[in-house]
């Protein structure tokens, strides 16, 4: 969700190995509201449903509930309940618990909270796992009933250093909705567990295609139960990105095959990550903490009335998050839902990493929490997110997850904005041109993004764009992008800020930028299908745009090949050349060697080397130099016996295009020229 998207949220389920209750002073609380200072904490792993061999077994979490009942039905969404069972209060823990004396699988449950006198509205509660139909109601399931066969050994890439990690973001429905995609279960999790798919001219598609482009881990947009779209009613065919959260911590069913069956949406997950896993691929989940899709109809407010949102003095919802209401994660029964529920997708459904909406509506302490957490699961597991806000809050500044405080939590990258403008333009402003298609002046801010955002003697942060210090302490607190599901696509922008240009001139153009960004330090991070030259008709946000605007045409694979297989040559050489993938800001000024040039004599050129072998590479230098002007240029490269690596919108990072012996070495406009020498 970018600065300026008006749209919703999400957030999610908890489990951990032992109760805690906690004291109240245990975690600071916000200055503005100290109604819930005096509320115990507690995160014991039998939040909300437990069932063993003495039964089913129910604990809400309420503090200040005057009474609490769980109403029992048969179905997920239809008739009366068939039980109601009243809540006995634990004080010490802020909880209510009741049980039933034997395992209620295949039923369904909601729970009722007395509050200032009224029964407010029913409510699966904060933690359901399983629910039924449009998650209404949740469900009580033998969850390992759900795992595929081999899922017991079932494990994501192993990843020693963030800047390892190639990420590829894409939308289930984008991905496969399109007839040309070859797939059966169209825009399903079970899409990405079919392997042989082929575009009607015979290329791969789906899980083939991720692998052929080389890519390490798939960022898929929020995959978990979200509200806008009616699971009863699919073939309505709305669409939505699902940052309208309504179950933290159970799949979408609009995803499944079933969603009237608790159970499919599970399992199908699960085979979606083990197909995923199988190939070499991780999963990274995009989760929504900082927001829900209600305000005081939402599951938060039906269960603990006021504590879980932050409001401003006068009572009102605060809103950093442009979408009505923003959470509380100052306070440690919300932190530890955030920690615990990224913890419980780690564990249950084996996710590899979370990319975190609006990050900076979070505190520091959480986020260093939650990958704290996460690397005790699964120590590949890699944590990042949008290091803003979308608006004002009362959380004070110097403890927001920005990305300028990147440097105050472990184990979390930023997004870097940096170089996502300075290449391709603002994002906000569709005429404005970045380095790669011909701006001046962005050289610098350019070069911000090549370092990571870290300290460089040869990089001067006062004539920094979006930063004017260098805020990474370290290239893997850093993931590098042009492009996202947010605002116009890299194709789209282009097409709209080089209204002159020709689409062949535009590729080039993609060709460059794509190119800063894999072989900038730090992780990129590629928007699906513009390797194949995707496009989204012009349109900024398509969260609730139709099929014809989102859905990837697989038709682009055969017309624009050039541009798949310069993208996947992109990944071969991130992947087979450490030299990009340095992990310590010292590492980085030591090896990264700017050359000098007048940028007002020749903008938008910028040219460096990565030399003594660095991070261990085999080539002992890297030459590489950016020409985002609309004409060429000429520079000079010290004599050697150089491998032409990548020239003039080509690329062969194995064998070369052919051998340069150094002197003057002339680009052509809007390209990017990469020599290698042992």
């Amino acid at each position: 969700m970018n600065h300026t998207k008006v749209l919703y949220a999400m957030a999610f389920s908890c489990l951990v190995s032992s109760a805690l209750i906690l004291p109240a002073d245990a975690f600071p609380q916000s200055a503005f509201d100290s109604r819930f200072v005096d509320y115990p904490v507690y995160s014991g792993d039998d939040l909300e449903l437990k069932v063993d061999a003495d039964g089913t077994h129910f604990r809400l979490w309420s503090p200040r509930a005057e009474a609490v009942r769980v109403n029992l039905y048969d179905t997920g969404h239809t008739g009366k309940p068939f039980g109601t069972l009243d809540m006995k209060k634990d004080e010490k823990s802020g909880t209510w618990t009741a049980s039933c004396g034997q395992p209620l699988y295949g039923k369904f449950y909601t729970f009722q909270v007395l509050h200032d006198g009224k029964w407010l509205s029913e409510t699966p509660g904060v933690w359901p796992k399983a629910v039924g139909v449009n998650g209404m109601r949740a469900a009580v399931i033998d969850m390992s009933s759900t795992d595929p066969e081999g899922w017991e050994n079932d494990k994501g890439p192993d990843v020693a250093n963030f800047t390892d990690v190639i990420i590829y973001e894409m939308h289930h429905r984008d991905f496969s909705q399109s007839p040309t995609s070859g797939i059966a279960n169209k825009g399903k999790f079970l899409a990405l567990t079919e392997s042989g798919t082929q575009s009607p001219q015979g290329l791969s598609t789906g899980i083939d295609h991720l692998k052929e482009l080389g890519i390490t881990h798939v960022h898929i947009l929020p995959s978990y139960d979200y509200n806008s779209v009616d699971e009863m009613n699919l073939q309505q065919n709305v669409y939505n990105w699902g940052y309208d959260p309504l179950n933290y911590n159970v799949p979408e069913g609009s995803y499944s095959t079933n969603p009237s069956d608790p159970a499919s949406r599970i399992r199908e997950m699960k085979q979606m990550i083990k197909a995923l896993h199988d190939a070499g691929i991780g999963v990274i989940m995009d989760v929504v903490y900082n927001h829900t899709a209600g305000n005081d109809d939402s599951n938060f407010e039906l269960t603990a009335p006021g504590y879980y949102h932050r409001h401003w003095d006068d009572g009102r919802y605060s809103d950093a998050s442009a979408c009505g209401n923003e959470t509380a994660s100052e306070r440690r029964q919300m932190s530890d839902f955030i920690v615990n529920s990224a913890r419980y997708w780690a564990e249950e459904y084996h996710v590899d990493g979370f990319r975190f909406d609006l990050m900076g509506i979070h505190d520091t302490e959480t986020m260093t929490r939650v990958a704290d957490e996460l690397k005790k699961v699964n120590p590949s597991v890699f944590v990042y997110g949008e290091g803003w806000t979308a608006g004002d809050s009362p959380l004070a500044a110097e403890r927001r997850a920005f990305k300028e405080n990147v440097s105050a939590m472990n184990g979390v990258a930023v997004f870097s904005d940096d170089i996502r403008d300075a290449v391709k333009g603002h994002y906000s402003n569709e005429s404005d041109r970045g380095f790669a298609s011909g701006k001046p002046g962005l050289e610098e801010t350019v070069k911000i993004g090549i370092v990571a955002s870290t300290a460089h003697p040869q990089v001067d942060y006062s004539k920094g764009n979006n930063s004017r210090f260098p805020y990474a302490g370290s290239p893997e607190m850093i993931v590098n992008y042009v492009s996202c599901h947010d605002d116009l696509c890299l194709t789209d922008k282009l097409r709209k800020s080089m209204p002159e240009a020709s689409d062949s001139l535009r590729r080039e153009v993609a060709k460059l930028a794509q190119t800063i960004v894999f072989t900038s330090q730090g992780t990129p991070f590629v928007f699906a299908g513009e390797e194949i030259w995707r496009d989204k008709k012009g349109v900024h946000n398509s969260f609730q745009s139709p099929d014809s605007v989102n859905a990837i045409d697989w038709n682009n694979k055969a017309l624009f090949k050039d541009q798949f297989d310069y993208y996947a040559a992109l990944a071969r050489l991130r992947r087979d050349h450490p030299a990009f993938r340095m992990t310590s800001a010292s590492d980085i000024a030591r090896h990264i060697v700017f050359d000098k040039i007048d940028s007002s004599k020749q903008p938008n050129l910028i040219s460096y080397s990565l030399v003594g072998n660095a991070n261990g590479d085999s080539w002992k230098e890297i030459k590489l130099v950016f020409n985002g002007a609309p004409e060429a240029r000429t520079v000079n490269v010290r004599k050697g016996d150089w491998m032409v690596v990548a020239r003039d919108g080509k690329i062969s990072p194995e064998s070369g295009l052919g051998r340069f012996a150094g002197g003057r070495i002339t680009l052509a406009p809007y390209s990017a020229l990469i020599l290698a020498r042992q």
